[in-house]
């Protein structure tokens, strides 16, 4: 089934865009994503649509929205892409109430069974952690994410039982050696977190339009570890029900 875009009222006031993609039947997970700084861009649409033929219920959100809401498109100049994430942090921690709110919309619907999972790319990484560590997500899933490294100690003390993958290249500009070492580091010491890194593969592999950065081998390996993480929730208790 097609996807379609959708306004998600906000907590704080005023309304965002999302492309909303369904399963065809059934109820399945409901599924966060947030993209990296380029949007909702025709990568991001497909990967939702691939998600939903597999059972999930998704929402790509706008976490740009606030100040310069919409997906850079080619003829827009890079700074665009670039300026748009700083303050990054500030910009990070704000967006989770728009995570919140996306997530509230999903278990509103019939195809949402009630289990969540929060999925990044590039920029939207840390909402892997922050989504089982302050919204109570089964599942978070990071894809070459920035600046996750600096929820680390969060994502130690406060993931809970929720299933944390987290994938990079170990080329990944963006990922530097201390962010990759420690998260080798928790993967020993956190049995429901796993860490996947690609040996020579660069940040930006699970985007097929960065002819440079895709790498088939490794898209193929998340996608088929993120499936097998949300396969699980299609049937598994809520997180903290009895």
């Amino acid at each position: 089934m097609a996807g379609s875009d959708i306004k998600i009222t906000s907590s704080s006031g005023g309304q965002f865009d999302a492309y909303l993609a369904a399963p065809d039947t059934g109820a399945g997970p409901g599924v966060v994503i947030v993209p990296a700084v380029h949007g909702v861009i025709g990568n991001i649409r497909n990967y939702a649509d691939d998600l939903a033929a597999n059972g999930c219920l998704v929402a790509a959100i706008d976490p740009f929205w606030r100040t310069d809401p919409g997906p850079t498109g080619p003829d827009d100049p890079p700074s665009r892409a670039s300026s748009r994430a700083k303050p990054r942090i500030k910009l990070i921690e704000q967006g989770v109430a728009d995570v919140a709110d996306a997530l509230a919309n999903l278990k509103a619907r019939p195809e949402c069974n009630g289990r969540t999972a929060t999925m990044g790319f590039c920029y939207g990484g840390p909402y892997a952690v922050l989504g089982a560590t302050r919204l109570g997500c089964d599942a978070g899933i990071s894809y070459h994410g920035t600046k996750v490294e600096t929820y680390f100690d969060e994502l130690e003390l406060n993931s809970g039982s929720a299933t944390i993958s987290l994938h990079w290249g170990d080329l990944d500009h963006a990922a530097p050696p201390h962010c990759q070492q420690g998260a080798a580091e928790l993967n020993e010491k956190m049995a429901n977190l796993d860490v996947i890194i690609y040996p020579g593969v660069l940040h930006g592999y699970m985007m097929k339009d960065h002819a440079t950065a895709y790498n088939q081998e490794a898209y193929d390996t998340s996608f088929a570890r993120t499936l097998e993480i949300l396969t699980g929730l299609q049937d598994a208790p809520q997180r903290g029900a009895a």
